[in-house]
């Protein structure tokens, strides 16, 4: 009897956390609104955003939707947001050089080969 009722219980879990993934370039205006934080007027600011093109990224969201930004992106990826199936994820993104800019290296401190002989 445990074991039946722990599979539900599993089950139950597994469809609640699969339902609540909702992906901003797939979800209606009615399904973004059953998110906590989006309320008509962004859902309606996200289904307008993406009539123009799908979102790429998450950057590429919050650069089109007014009034997300990076605090609230953290908390819509929590609520069950993603962009392309991905959720928020707040590191920085890693600065490209140019192709034609050479990298340039930190210099590291000379250390000397050897130890100088002592003086008498």
């Amino acid at each position: 009897m445990k074991k039946m009722i722990l599979a539900l219980a599993a089950t139950l879990f597994a469809v609640a956390s699969w339902a609540a993934a909702v992906d901003a370039n797939k979800a209606t205006d009615a399904e973004l609104g059953t998110l906590k934080g989006i309320g008509p007027a962004m859902s309606k600011r996200i289904v307008d955003a993406r009539k123009e093109a799908p979102f790429k990224d998450w950057a590429d969201f919050m650069a089109r939707v007014k009034g997300v930004k990076e605090k609230a992106a953290t908390k819509l990826s929590t609520e069950g947001l993603t962009v392309n199936g991905k959720t928020f994820g707040a590191a920085p993104a890693p600065t490209q050089v140019a192709k034609n800019e050479p990298r340039v290296e930190p210099k590291k401190a000379a250390v000397p080969a050897s130890k100088p002989p002592a003086r008498p």
